[in-house]
């Protein structure tokens, strides 16, 4: 797969929030179309809507991952354990990266020193993505 990080990052320029941008950037991947996806992922931007969540970015390639991962399975198990993994390798890279997953902390709301502005997180959610779920 050719790398979408530059799409992703147009869309979050033209006005798509930070889990828009990602999810959006990658759903024709999991066949679902945008403007569903853009529609589901809305109140994952700015924390899930409060600034004390995960950050949108991070929540999006998290949505991502389950919607290629999922083998479906209502009312049981199935691919949740695996889709978990995933998940948690998301996160931790991320975290690992940034220093968190907290938006209001990625902002630098309490400290004034923003550790990762929100173009960065929309690139490195989406670089993440690629790189755990896109890669084989």
């Amino acid at each position: 797969m050719e790398s979408r990080i530059e799409q992703v990052a147009e869309k979050h320029k033209k006005g798509y929030n930070c889990a828009q941008a990602v999810a959006c950037g990658y759903c024709d991947l999991v066949g679902l179309d945008e403007e569903t996806m853009f529609r589901v992922t809305e109140g994952l931007g700015l924390g899930c809507g409060s600034m004390d969540g995960t950050c949108g970015a991070v929540a999006a390639a998290c949505v991502i991952a389950g919607a290629k991962n999922s083998t479906v399975e209502m009312g049981g198990m199935g691919s949740k354990k695996s889709t978990y993994g995933i998940a948690k390798q998301i996160v931790n890279r991320f975290k690992e990266e940034s220093g968190t997953v907290i938006c209001k902390e990625l902002k630098g709301i309490e400290t004034g020193t923003p550790a990762k502005p929100c173009p960065e997180c929309v690139r490195d959610a989406a670089r993440i993505l690629e790189e755990v779920v896109f890669s084989e």
